[in-house]
Order: C-alpha cells, then structure tokens, then sequence
C-alpha cells in the first residue's frame, strides 16, 4: 500500500532508506554483486590515480558503476521471476537470460573501455 503524504524531503529520505536496503539485500543475497562490488573498489581507486584526463578518468568511473547498476537490475528481474512462480516456464527462462546477457555487455563495455584507456599507458 502506497504511503499518504509523502511529498518532499520526506519522499527523499524515504526513497534513501530504501534504496540502502536494497544495497544491502544485494550485498547479502547477491554473490556476483559482491565480486563486483570489489573490484569496483580496487578498481575505482586506480582510476583517480592515473595520469589521464577528466574525461578519461569519467569514463572509467563510469563503465564500472555501470556494472554495478545492471548487476543490481539483473538480481531485482531474478527475484521478481522467482516471486511469481517456482514453476520452470520459458519466458522466466528468458527474462533471466536477458538479464543475465545485460550484465555480459556492460561486463564487456567495461573491460574494453579500461583497455582502451590504460593500454597506451602500458606500452
């Protein structure tokens, strides 16, 4: 049931609190988002620590929050799947593998994007 009155600050304390409960739900349930988790926590550090430009730098803070976000929409698809039926169904099949399939490609993007950015810095 939807909260009355929830306007304003109040909104945005609300949707704070529940937004961190999500985080920590994934943290807990989620044993990809952890592995990820920590490597966006070595690997953000090192993006702040090269020599490279703003836009450089955005981009690969980016690519790796990116992983993050669709690793956190992949886990809420799953757990809607399995919230409406244990059922094997192929549309549940498939809505999971899209998923699954989204977190490849933004897997993908990150590794090619810090390739491209830290190779040159290699040779």
């Amino acid at each position: 049931m939807k909260p009355e009155n929830n306007h304003g600050l109040k909104r945005v304390f609300r949707a704070t609190g529940f937004s961190i409960l999500g985080l920590k739900s994934a943290w807990k349930n989620e044993a990809a988002f952890r592995q990820e988790t920590v490597l966006a926590c070595l690997m953000l550090p090192v993006a702040l620590l090269l020599n490279i430009s703003s836009t450089e730098r955005i981009l690969l803070i980016m690519a790796v929050l990116i992983v993050l976000i669709v690793e956190l929409l992949n886990s809420a698809i799953e757990a809607v799947v399995d919230r409406v039926g244990d059922e094997i169904h192929p549309l549940s099949g498939q809505a999971k593998d899209i998923a699954s399939a989204a977190v490849f490609i933004s897997l993908v993007l990150c590794a090619f994007t810090w390739g491209i950015i830290i190779w040159p810095l290699l040779s």
